[in-house]
């Protein structure tokens, strides 16, 4: 019997998707969880052998909780359930030691069948999120345009981001502008916006 966790902030979802995988004759739902940041809890509580988890969750998003898992030596396989094909989001999760990545519009035994395979050691990507990441190429963005533009996108003026960073404004507009070329964008919320659409903050 392969032991799964559950994490997805939408009761509903989670509990369709519960109960559907339940009827599987292999596979058992051990633990749900409704928020990311309690995820890492549920695992050492019910120790699953593959953990499926929402992208988008209040107080830990999936990405970041799969890192966590990973930094941690958590034993089981994650498995990623997101309905945003942002190919920055599989790099990261591949990074980030995901062996699964599957579209929340999958049937459920496409979701199964992953959940199969990578607790077999192998990996499990959805072909169209894939194809999306490899077309999309390498994410454009230092470490530093990254993190400004979140800030930018949370609202935070330039002039917090340079204080609460150690830069001054104007290197602060530097990196946005220059953040701002590459994403072919003539403002600072395009660009916050086709980063965030292409998962690259």
């Amino acid at each position: 019997m392969i032991r799964v966790l559950l994490a997805d902030d939408e009761h509903l979802i989670r509990g369709a998707v519960a109960a559907l995988l339940g009827l599987e004759p292999d596979l058992e739902v051990v633990a749900e969880a409704g928020r990311g940041d309690e995820v890492a809890a549920a695992v050492a509580e019910h120790d699953p052998d593959v953990a499926v988890l929402d992208i988008e969750m209040p107080g830990a998003d999936g990405l970041t909780v799969s890192e966590e898992l990973n930094a941690s030596g958590a034993r089981c396989a994650v498995c990623i359930l997101t309905s945003f094909g942002r190919p920055g989001y599989l790099r990261r999760a591949m990074a980030a030691g995901v062996r699964g990545f599957v579209a929340k519009d999958a049937p459920t035994q496409e979701l199964a069948a992953a959940i199969r395979k990578i607790h077999a050691g192998g990996r499990y990507l959805d072909a169209e999120l894939a194809a999306g990441a490899m077309a999309a190429g390498d994410n454009p963005l230092t470490a530093r345009e990254r993190e400004i533009l979140r800030l930018t996108g949370t609202g935070t003026e330039t002039a917090h981001i340079a204080t609460r960073l150690h830069l001054s404004e104007g290197t602060v507009r530097n990196y946005l502008s220059t953040a701002m070329t590459k994403l072919g964008e003539s403002n600072r919320a395009g660009a916050f916006q086709t980063a965030r659409e292409m998962g690259w903050i």
